[in-house]
């Protein structure tokens, strides 16, 4: 008998995850996936598995390691150099070892209030929306209105992960606004709200925004917003140029309110994706390790002016040898990426800036295959309710699922974010016990694309791995559907 509720759903699905398991195991044989198991991903959008540095990239290192003297403030402005071919002379960059760390480091100087000078420092607030993935920006601040604190509990940004007091700076709070048109929901076996964001209205969201920031005007240091295009994290309408709406009226209100507005594009790709002076933003930051495949880094692109003070944080700013750069001791010599690093993000770069077709091309192709693979999904209802689309700028593909929830129907089941860190999300368990590593699914999004041995060493794409992997993942939904009483 189907249950009633949700919760008891979910939770016969959690008891169904040994049959969902063997199941799981079947399917990899007559896939013939055991000459495949753990070679292949279907998303190298973790630090935690970056994939493999194409030759081009691999190769200028090894260059860069033959010449006898080569001093890091070189390589840095030939950064610099390539970044303003790319953006314009009046943006500016500097590199770090990490993209938390550049969201550290810009957090902390552009936000967060001074705590060197006398008396006590006043407090600072910045507006978030409250969509998925939050938990990557909005964690540098204390959750306003506190009703909101529990939402970081089981994340990634956790106090257990973090040390006592997670990653919020002194007197910053993080602002959540309710997107207009957003459905939060509970779900997951590890219980917990999701944002469902395929119709976000971005005007009616632009007005609840600006609300809120006149009534927190007095201390708003900042506009922060996660850097995708997707529907399903709430940027599905778009200008006649394919920005998001949202994020460019937010540009507009952060200029009118005279404070930076920080877009994170961690998961994303610069040059053929969005661009700060495309969505009105101060400041950009980018993993160059996940989708970018160059060496575990982060790239910090903003206008000039923002970047002086993000620049001598770095110790980068010439102010020890009286030059306009250097590379030298300063607040944030921790988060030195490395000569090797850089050498490696600035090829890439090049390619993406010379050759984007070059990046382009797989991507294309792995769209393709989902689309041809997911045609024949069962049960077969849930087709048409799919919302697939291809984006550069995140360099892969959505499938967004939320929608086969709207007959007032159990839909296919919704994990959260908490599932995938809790190991309690049947369909990444499923892929992974066929061999493959799991796509990025949560919140009704599945996210796909090239770079962990489904590209050769030129960056090209192999496609018969790439529709094995893909056609598990699909043989994974169906397995899971079926214990979930969803069949056709």
């Amino acid at each position: 008998m189907k249950p009633k509720y949700k919760f008891q759903w979910y939770q016969e699905i959690y008891n169904n995850i040994p049959k969902i398991i063997e199941e799981a195991r079947k399917a990899a044989k007559e896939l013939d996936l055991d000459k495949l198991k753990n070679k292949i991903g279907l998303y190298p959008g973790s630090s935690s598995c970056p994939g493999s540095l194409p030759s081009y990239v691999l190769d200028a290192i090894i260059k860069a390691n033959q010449i006898p003297l080569l001093p890091m403030r070189k390589v840095e402005d030939e950064l610099r150099e390539v970044v303003k071919d790319i953006y314009g002379d009046e943006y500016d960059a500097a590199a770090t070892n990490t993209c938390e760390a550049a969201l550290r480091v810009c957090f902390e100087i552009l936000f967060a209030p001074p705590t060197m000078r006398k008396g006590d420092a006043y407090r600072a607030r910045y507006i978030a929306p409250y969509g998925e993935d939050f938990e990557f920006m909005a964690a540098y601040g204390r959750p306003f209105p506190p009703k909101y604190k529990n939402l970081f509990i089981d994340r990634s940004c956790s106090a257990g992960e973090l040390g006592v007091e997670g990653k919020s700076l002194t007197n910053l709070d993080s602002i959540f606004v309710r997107l207009a048109g957003v459905r939060y929901e509970v779900h997951g076996i590890k219980f917990n709200p999701v944002p469902l964001m395929t119709r976000a209205n971005a005007e009616k969201s632009i007005e609840r925004i600006a609300e809120v920031a006149d009534r927190h005007a007095e201390s708003l240091s900042g506009f922060e917003s996660i850097g995708y295009d997707t529907p399903g994290y709430g940027y599905g309408e778009k200008d006649e140029n394919g920005i998001p709406k949202l994020k460019k009226l937010m540009g507009q209100l952060a200029e009118q309110y005279d404070v930076p507005y920080l877009v994170d594009s961690a998961s994303c790709l610069p040059v053929i994706g969005l661009s700060p002076k495309g969505v009105g933003a101060d400041i950009m930051v980018w993993s160059m390790d996940k989708v970018a495949r160059a060496p575990a880094s982060g790239l910090i692109v903003g206008k000039e002016e923002i970047m002086v003070p993000i620049r001598k944080g770095l110790g980068l700013g010439g102010h020890r040898y009286g030059e306009v750069s250097s590379h030298s001791k300063a607040l944030f010599s921790l988060c030195d990426p490395g000569r090797d690093t850089v050498v490696g993000m600035t090829t890439f770069l090049k390619m993406l800036r010379d050759d984007p077709d070059r990046i382009k091309r797989p991507i294309d192709k792995f769209h393709d295959i989902i689309v041809e693979e997911f045609n024949s999904l069962q049960p077969s209802r849930f087709r048409d309710k799919l919302i697939i689309t291809k984006s550069y700028n995140m360099g892969g593909t959505e499938l967004n699922y939320e929608q086969t929830w709207d007959d007032g129907e159990f839909g296919i089941p919704i994990f959260t974010v908490e599932d995938l860190f809790a190991n309690t999300n049947p369909l990444a368990s499923a892929q992974e016990e066929m061999g493959v590593y799991p796509a990025t699914i949560y919140s009704g999004n599945m996210f796909f694309g090239p770079g962990l041995g489904t590209l050769d060493e030129n960056a090209e794409l192999n496609e018969e791995y790439t529709r094995l992997g893909v056609k598990a993942l699909v043989r994974a939904v169906e397995i899971v559907c079926k214990y979930a009483g969803l069949g056709d």
